[in-house]
């Protein structure tokens, strides 16, 4: 085996064991919250939050509308203070979803081994939005420092909704059910 296909290999094995760094909750009807877990990065990097991280493949198929809208809370790459104002960024047509402008101490960074990121955010969204990301996948790859599909960056860990949308869908058929059977 030759030297590249070593290191493509070895390359693939640490993105497919990276932690899951973020957790997004799309249980609130209009409403998407990302909250850190205590997990590491598996990458190091240093860049701007003016870039921030790209949640890679977040919509199933290209987000339909652009998303340019603040949030409130504390998330924030470990390290920095939070400036109470995170972003979040789709320009239409791409697949991820960025999450950017969260801290004043510029720049942020990432090291292998310590945890990411600390605190949550919590964004209002309109309701086509919403659906777009019900409709997303599940899990992917977080990014940094990129903001849009076609950027550079590097693999620091991974996202992932939960709970699952299929698994909301699920509970609510779940509830229906219970409510059918008590009648």
């Amino acid at each position: 085996m030759n030297k590249a296909a070593v290191i493509a290999i070895a390359g693939l094995a640490a993105a497919a064991s990276a932690d899951v760094l973020l957790n997004v909750d799309l249980s609130v009807v209009d409403q998407i919250s990302i909250t850190a877990t205590s997990a590491a990065s598996s990458g190091d990097i240093t860049g701007s939050d003016s870039t921030g991280v790209l949640l890679a493949d977040f919509f199933g198929g290209a987000g339909g509308n652009s998303i340019f809208t603040s949030g409130t809370g504390d998330l924030v790459a470990n390290g920095d203070s939070s400036d109470g104002t995170p972003g979040l960024f789709n320009s239409s047509g791409n697949y991820g979803l960025n999450f950017w402008s969260w801290t004043s101490d510029d720049p942020s960074s990432f090291f292998t081994g310590t945890t990411a990121f600390v605190g949550s955010a919590t964004w209002d969204i309109d309701s086509d939005d919403y659906a777009d990301m019900l409709a997303g996948n599940a899990s992917g790859d977080i990014i940094a420092f990129a903001d849009t599909d076609d950027d550079g960056g590097v693999v620091i860990g991974q996202w992932n909704v939960v709970p699952a949308p299929g698994s909301m869908a699920l509970l609510g058929l779940g509830g229906i059910v219970a409510g059918r059977r008590r009648r």
